[in-house]
């Protein structure tokens, strides 16, 4: 009996000195048991199991305090470690740090979406039975890191004033002040210098393609105050890659294959910045910028299913001038359903979810490219099938 009083008035006393002054769901007496509050119900709850107990309180002391948690996993001698991109800024020297965000490094979405498309058509326009070219993904994704990087800095540069009026981009460097619009103008020129050498490794003709370009990604900034489809100019702008790709590896654009693709590319793009968009109509209103958002408003879904519609069959279009095989048309069944899936269920009116299920359109896109290097590595597999059996004949 004297042992489990005694007990139970140390486990009290541990418990009542852990992160002093906080107060607990839990009401401590002096006996085996304990008085938890939970919705509203007390109940009585064994100390008989003293590791359960702490367990527990820490467990719930931690959702009020997060330091508390850190400090149980400190006193454990685990360490925890994260090497997200928002990370990596965080870590970085504070005077490059503003830099960083500008160019939208901690928000690495938008690179992906950019870069996407790329994939696509190089792997696409790679020899029936082989991968895709691994040095021009490579060039192709820090081209697709720097222009992205670019682009964002010019959109800054020209919604400085919007972006001061809107909560969720008050923060951005330019508008709030940690960067000057010379700053901004210096280090946009770097980045195109830097986006220019990457270019250069290319071929004439996709230089010249690459940089035709240039004109879409000054103007597009300029689009939500003159139309309500900013977003297709958009699409234009970030599917560019399903031209250059293909170009940037056979050193031509063989039209039948890139136009469908990019097209597709641009319904793609539509769909995930139209349900992004519905994040700031609120916003966008106020300040009198204009999206696809406020123009399709509770049509919205009907609009995203006909692009759904428009992509695959761009998709198809494309695979079947590609020659592309069973496991690439089994892929587009499963993106057709993932959008499909994601239309139904999205709720324009709730942020968080139109955030979701933007974010979600980077596997939908990883998706398809498997898709397409599985259907050409397949190629190999169907033209040796029938030269056997052009042989058994």
């Amino acid at each position: 009996m004297l042992p489990a009083k005694l007990t139970s008035r140390l486990t009290l006393n541990a418990l009542r000195r852990i992160h002093h002054g906080v107060s607990y769901p839990c009401l401590y007496s002096s006996s085996n048991s304990c008085l938890q509050t939970e919705g509203g119900i007390t109940r009585e709850v064994s100390l008989r199991s003293v590791p359960s107990v702490l367990g527990r309180v820490f467990y719930s002391q931690s959702a009020i305090c997060p330091s508390l948690r850190l400090h149980q996993t400190q006193q454990c001698g685990r360490r925890s470690f994260s090497l997200s991109a928002a990370t990596i800024v965080n870590s970085a020297p504070a005077p490059v740090q503003p830099y960083l965000r500008l160019m939208r490094l901690d928000k690495p979405i938008g690179t992906w979406l950019l870069y996407i498309p790329c994939t696509w058509s190089i792997a696409l326009a790679a020899d029936p039975g082989c991968l895709p070219h691994l040095g021009m993904l490579t060039l192709f994704g820090t081209g697709a890191l720097l222009m992205r990087g670019a682009g964002c800095t010019i959109n800054d540069m020209w919604d400085k004033d919007f972006d001061k009026k809107v909560s969720r981009t008050a923060t951005r460097p330019i508008a709030s002040g940690e960067i000057s619009q010379m700053q901004a103008l210096v280090f946009l020129g770097g980045q195109l210098s830097l986006s220019l050498g990457v270019l250069l490794c290319l071929n004439y003709y996709s230089i010249a393609l690459g940089a035709a370009s240039l004109s879409l990604v000054i103007s597009y900034p300029l689009m939500k105050r003159i139309t309500y489809w900013p977003q297709l100019v958009l699409g234009l702008t970030f599917n560019w890659g399903a031209l250059l790709g293909w170009s940037a590896v056979k050193g031509f654009c063989d039209w039948s294959i890139c136009l469908p693709l990019y097209f597709s590319g641009v319904m793609w793009t539509l769909i995930y910045d139209t349900i992004y968009a519905h994040q700031d109509k609120e916003d966008d209103v106020k300040v009198g910028v204009k999206s696809t958002a406020l123009r399709f408003q509770e049509q919205t879904k009907l609009w995203l299913s006909g692009f759904t519609v428009a992509m695959m069959s761009g998709l198809v279009v494309a695979g079947i001038n590609a020659e592309q095989t069973l496991p690439y048309y089994a892929v587009l069944s499963t993106v057709a359903i993932h959008l499909t899936h994601q239309i139904y269920t999205l709720d324009i009116n709730k942020p968080e979810d139109c955030w979701k299920k933007f974010v979600s359109n980077r596997n939908v896109g990883l998706l398809l490219f498997l898709g397409i290097v599985a259907g050409n590595l397949w190629k190999e597999r169907r033209e040796s099938l029938l030269q056997n059996e052009e042989a058994d004949r």
